[in-house]
């Protein structure tokens, strides 16, 4: 934000890769600090279809992603400032997934991690392992010197954090997804991989606002807000 006020900038977009699992999104605070429009994929309607039942959130929730701005479909060209920018479709960590290409660089989103770290996991509602190999070999099919970044990075004890590989680097280096592996070999792993998992810490209350483009529940009739805790699920 001190960026843009001290260039003089216009914030144009707020781009969601997905609605996240382990963290509230900023983007409608950041909305009301800068302005810009709130995107993400269309997929985002099944997401908020999976989890209005899953809290029961009642026949006023919209499962239309009309609480965002805009809903990107794959393939689709939008431009920042004089930038040309690409959304991707890249489903399997969630229904919704998208990635940005923006000149020489792609925001992957949960798809891939740095390729000590290999992939996003695909046991959420809606996850599908096969679909997220499909969407990578998307990612991998670009030019290999493309530059993806990485929407969060785990590092094994020796590494410092690191947000950026290439095609080539995860074609060659990723523990899951290097070239030569099949897909029903990955979904194996993945499969495997998954069924150590804990659920992240945040998830009941990060989904219930995400799915909201990061705004909280509206105000019962007694005028509190609540985030409900479903005991039996999740």
């Amino acid at each position: 934000l001190d960026f843009i006020r001290q260039q003089h900038l216009r914030l144009q977009w707020i781009l969601e890769t997905h609605a996240h699992a382990d963290h509230l999104s900023a983007a409608a605070w950041l909305q009301q600090q800068a302005g810009g429009r709130m995107a993400i994929g269309q997929g985002i309607a099944q997401v908020q279809q999976l989890f209005k039942g899953i809290f029961n959130l009642g026949e006023d929730f919209a499962c239309d992603g009309s609480q965002f701005d805009h809903l990107f479909a794959d393939g689709e060209v939008f431009h920042i400032g004089q930038l040309t920018a690409k959304a991707i479709f890249v489903p399997g960590h969630t229904p919704a997934d998208m990635a940005y290409q923006i000149g020489d660089m792609v925001f992957v989103g949960d798809t891939l991690f740095m390729p000590d770290v290999g992939s996003a996991r695909c046991d959420f509602p809606g996850g599908d392992a096969a679909m997220l190999y499909q969407s990578v070999q998307k990612l991998l099919a670009l030019p290999d010197d493309t530059r993806l970044l990485m929407c969060h990075d785990y590092p094994p004890q020796a590494r410092p954090i690191a947000w950026q590989s290439t095609v080539a680097e995860q074609k060659q280096h990723n523990i899951h997804l290097h070239a030569g592996i099949s897909q029903s070999e990955f979904v194996a792993l993945r499969q495997a991989r998954d069924a150590t998992l804990d659920m992240p810490q945040l998830i009941l209350p990060a989904i219930q606002v995400n799915i909201r483009a990061g705004q909280l529940p509206a105000a019962e009739n007694n005028g509190v807000r609540y985030l409900k805790i479903p005991l039996d699920m999740l």
